[in-house]
């Protein structure tokens, strides 16, 4: 009878201690989970964000917050599962909006009307604070050209990507798309960035290419911080105002892009604001080709601009999946790494290209296609949101880490690309 207590009570021990250790490694699991889904939202998350692509996901659920929650292994969950997911998705309505095809079709068009804009505005900010006018930036320094529209950009996402997102959204998800993954996403530019960089380290200013980095990233990451706190004490005046609701923060306009008819208007909307901008740059690129120049390299930009946010925002979709099955590290967004990588490699390659090159009609191709699409391509508004957000996570070194993930990866194939063929050529970097 003794030993069969004690069998008893050691059996009892091991499923207490099996169980307190599932308990934990759910814990840990969900909280990772969730660490990584803040993020992805904080800032692309492409496709997945559209209304049709949520519903057809069956394999995921939504929270109260809204972020996407994934349903825990079957052997981690005390309550199974087909359960779970199942009186979740019972919950969802289908969309009521455009059919999915309609809707990737809005979409796009949000993305290239508002990507356009972005275009000229990092253009106008380029000569505002450039040389040619308030003469704080310059290609051979560490405030680089881009510095002002990557500081206002990451600023203008803390308004709009992580505190207002949510009362955007409510108004219309394409919206909120065109602004952050479209507009900020084009205002701001890694690619643009590491190639200021990259060149002023193949002259033998490693120094200044170095704090260049360091700078640029301590800036970046002080405005988005900003932007935040800006915003809240914006909604706390709102709040005050009695404009919006200070239990959920959503606002008291009621009227919402949800229905198929506006919708449908909307599309049209965006879609005859596109014909206008793709039309009357085409008209300025074929007047001013044949004379070369930065304006002939914008408008250019500006036809071509949209691919690089349409390839950016398919690529967004891997932020928070991780790699494989497992979903190994999924922390980091891999959708923003990629295409900030790759990005910085093919200017580095377009920028040899033009060196080599060097005649009037490739300058203005090459330039306007550095401009427009890798500059739409890479972005920092996203990859500050991203930074910003896993500094807040219980693993905040994950932040620095992916940061000198992105920019050593760059830096270090641009520098190859870049200076390779002039290495073995023997050729004088042009700088």
């Amino acid at each position: 009878m003794v030993e069969m207590e004690r069998m008893n009570s050691d059996g009892g021990s091991s499923i207490r201690r099996r169980s307190l250790s599932l308990s934990s490694h759910r814990s840990h699991h969900t909280d990772n989970d969730v660490d990584c889904e803040s993020v992805s939202e904080a800032g692309d998350i492409g496709d997945r964000a559209l209304p049709s692509r949520r519903f057809s996901e069956s394999n995921s659920f939504h929270s109260e917050n809204g972020s996407t929650v994934r349903p825990l292994p079957r052997e981690l969950s005390s309550t199974p599962p087909d359960a779970v997911v199942g009186s979740e998705d019972s919950k969802l309505e289908p969309p009521k909006g455009l059919p999915p095809l309609l809707d990737y079709v809005s979409c796009m068009a949000h993305l290239a009307v508002f990507g356009i804009l972005g275009v000229l505005t990092r253009y106008l900010l380029q000569k505002l604070f450039g040389p040619q006018v308030a003469n704080v930036t310059s290609n051979h320094t560490i405030l680089y050209l881009d510095l002002p529209s990557n500081m206002i950009g990451s600023f203008l996402m803390g308004w709009f990507g992580v505190e207002f997102k949510k009362d955007i959204s409510h108004v219309s998800e394409h919206l909120v798309i065109g602004i952050t993954t479209g507009y900020l996403g084009s205002l701001t530019t890694f690619s643009g960035w590491n190639q200021k960089m990259l060149e002023l380290s193949a002259s033998g200013h490693w120094v200044i290419s170095a704090l260049g980095f360091v700078i640029g990233l301590s800036l970046v990451a002080v405005s988005i911080a900003f932007g935040v706190e800006t915003a809240k004490g914006f909604r706390w005046l709102l709040n005050r105002l009695n404009i919006t609701s200070p239990e959920n923060g959503i606002s008291k306009i009621n009227y919402k892009v949800n229905s198929y008819h506006r919708q449908m208007t909307a599309m049209v909307i965006f879609l005859v604001i596109l014909g206008i901008l793709w039309g009357v740059s085409g008209a300025l690129v074929k007047a001013k080709f044949k004379h070369g120049g930065s304006a002939a390299e914008l408008w250019f930009a500006c036809m071509v601009g949209p691919i690089g946010v349409w390839i950016r925002w398919f690529l967004a979709r891997l932020n928070g999946r991780g790699l494989g099955k497992e979903g190994l590290f999924q922390w980091i967004p891999f959708g923003t790494l990629i295409a900030n990588v790759s990005a910085a490699c093919v200017m580095a390659a377009l920028s040899t290209i033009k060196n080599a090159v060097n005649t009037r009609d490739c300058d203005t191709v090459v330039a306007g296609i550095q401009f427009g699409v890798m500059g739409c391509l890479s972005t920092v508004s996203t990859f500050a949101a991203e930074f910003n957000a896993m500094r807040k996570t219980n693993d905040p070194w994950r932040a620095y880490a992916y940061a000198a993930i992105t920019i050593c990866v760059s830096f270090s194939l641009g520098i190859l690309i870049y200076c390779i063929p002039y290495w073995t050529k023997g050729f004088d970097i042009d700088t």
